[in-house]
């Protein structure tokens, strides 16, 4: 018989199966757990209990980790992989609930339900007030992931054109979704009578949309989040608002949660508000206990294909220390120096390597990731299905020649606009970039690299640097390669501090350079 822990709230259904014991022990304290989890074979959690390396030793037994939810940022994967213990999660569970609350926003802020609302209480029976119908308006939709996507749909049945901003998803899930997909956020922008976003928060987002970007919505347009509090710029909104450009606004999120009472949001008229209640629906909630609770039994029965991280060995980890950063800045670099939408990604081995070096594919796709999803969303173990989800492709190959070094990766990013390809070796312990496309560099990934390409000739990088010089821009390291003499050429500059967009258009208007590319690692 299995024993099943379950240390947070959730409704969890019937077990119908007879092999397992499940305690429900809610707000359960973690010295409680420390204490007990050595007798379970799978822990259910959400986010309350923190489930670290120490947690997941003290459970001897433990076979499988449930998260009922859609991260598991609460959970060290990598040290569960080490001792073998399976994690799953369920990210779907709450994507309809999410999707409709949205919808519930919008629609409120469109007709003034909770004005209206507050006046009836006080008395007031105002039948002057003027709404906004949806029929063949445009909505604008940021992020077109499993949320996103749901809104679109939705969209339709209201016979609205729909607009969507994502630079992370492939054309085709757009078309699927009968969807318009633009490469500029502003294009969107400046055609949408109404913008939802659902996007994650991370540096990329914050401020996303800001006064700029409210302005460039045609005057009376109605803006909702229910994402995350940051992605619109709450001073720039209210500032907006007041200025009368926009009609009104649905917020379920704040920067800084729960918001004061006195936050010039909470009080202004022309915003409905709700207290963070995106996946806050019975039927969400008992998908999201029901369906851990039936995946924990199921990988408990030896049903892998939930878990999050089989195939790695604990040994090969250990072995590829190096290894795995290395694939994971190749994978960080490429986007940002490859122009257009992910469309595959391609990683190849050189050489012999003792242990299954599959591990690193999935540091790249981590790396690819990272600077897309909210800081802690992804990991080794959880890279691959979020790459899936995106529907971009991970091919490996592995030659068993090596190639310049004894042990070579090479990592290809293929786009809708061109590919582009990095190489690195692991040297004296290091990662280190050892070539950029054909060219052969050998650089350290770290900090801010200025990748640039040019025509083999005298004075392209004295150029360069008094131009960086005379922007007080400060060159900490450069490493040079070409193909041939009076050929094609690559050089990267290492710098202190990240140029200014100044810089990089004075850059890029030089006529000794072909391109330029920033990254930072």
């Amino acid at each position: 018989m299995w024993r099943v822990l379950v240390t947070d709230e959730m409704r969890l259904g019937e077990v119908k199966n007879g092999d397992i014991r499940l305690d429900y022990k809610p707000n359960m304290p973690r010295e409680e757990i420390l204490k007990v989890i050595a007798g379970y074979d799978a822990l259910i959690t959400r986010s309350r209990t923190q489930v670290d390396a120490a947690l997941l030793e003290a459970g001897k037994n433990l076979k499988v980790v449930g998260r009922g939810g859609v991260g598991v940022d609460n959970v060290d994967l990598e040290a569960a992989s080490r001792r073998g213990i399976l994690v799953v999660n369920v990210p779907e569970a709450n994507t309809r609930s999410a999707a409709e609350l949205a919808w519930a926003l919008l629609l409120a802020a469109s007709r003034g339900v909770v004005d209206s609302d507050r006046k009836i209480r006080e008395g007031v029976w105002d039948r002057k007030y003027l709404g906004l119908e949806l029929d063949r308006k445009t909505i604008g939709i940021v992020g077109l992931g499993r949320i996103g996507g749901q809104v679109a749909r939705f969209a339709r049945a209201f016979n609205m054109r729909v607009l969507a901003y994502d630079p992370y998803i492939p054309r085709t899930r757009a078309e699927t979704l009968g969807v318009e997909l633009l490469d500029d956020l502003a294009d969107v922008l400046r055609q949408c009578h109404f913008l939802t976003v659902h996007t994650p928060l991370n540096e990329e987002t914050r401020g996303l949309i800001g006064r700029r970007e409210l302005y460039l919505l045609p005057k009376g347009a109605v803006v909702v989040n229910a994402a995350r509090g940051g992605i619109i710029d709450e001073k720039a909104l209210i500032e907006v608002l007041g200025e009368g450009h926009l009609f009104a606004a649905g917020l379920d999120v704040f920067e800084l949660e729960p918001p004061n009472v006195e936050h010039p949001l909470v009080q202004h008229p022309k915003v409905t508000h709700t207290a963070h209640l995106g996946a806050n629906t019975f039927e969400a909630q008992d998908r999201v206990g029901e369906a851990v609770l039936e995946r924990v039994i199921e990988t408990l029965q030896g049903n892998l294909a939930y878990a999050l991280n089989t195939g790695f060995d604990p040994e090969g980890l250990q072995m590829f220390q190096g290894w795995l950063p290395l694939g994971e800045a190749l994978g960080k670099l490429l986007p940002q120096i490859t122009q257009g939408r992910p469309q595959a990604l391609e990683v190849t081995f050189y050489g012999d390597f003792e242990k299954n070096p599959d591990p690193i594919a999935s540091a790249v796709a981590k790396g690819l990731l990272g600077s897309v999803l909210e800081e802690g969303a992804v990991n080794l173990v959880s890279a691959r299905p979020l790459l899936r989800d995106r529907g971009i492709p991970l091919s490996t190959r592995h030659v068993e020649q090596p190639k310049d070094y004894l042990q070579v990766i090479e990592v290809a990013l293929e786009t809708d606009r061109e590919t582009r390809k990095a190489r690195g070796a692991v040297l004296g312990g290091k990662p280190r970039i050892v070539g950029i496309d054909s060219q052969h560099v050998e650089v350290v990934p770290e900090g801010f690299m200025l990748i640039c390409i040019n025509r083999d000739q005298p004075g392209v990088v004295g150029k360069v640097g008094t131009l960086l010089g005379d922007s007080g821009v400060n060159i900490a390291g450069m490493q040079l390669g070409r193909d041939n003499p009076g050929g094609h050429a690559l050089f990267v500059l290492g710098v202190d501090q990240r140029p200014g967009e100044a810089v990089l258009e004075a850059l890029r208007g030089l006529d000794v350079l072909e391109r330029v590319d920033l990254a930072e690692l």
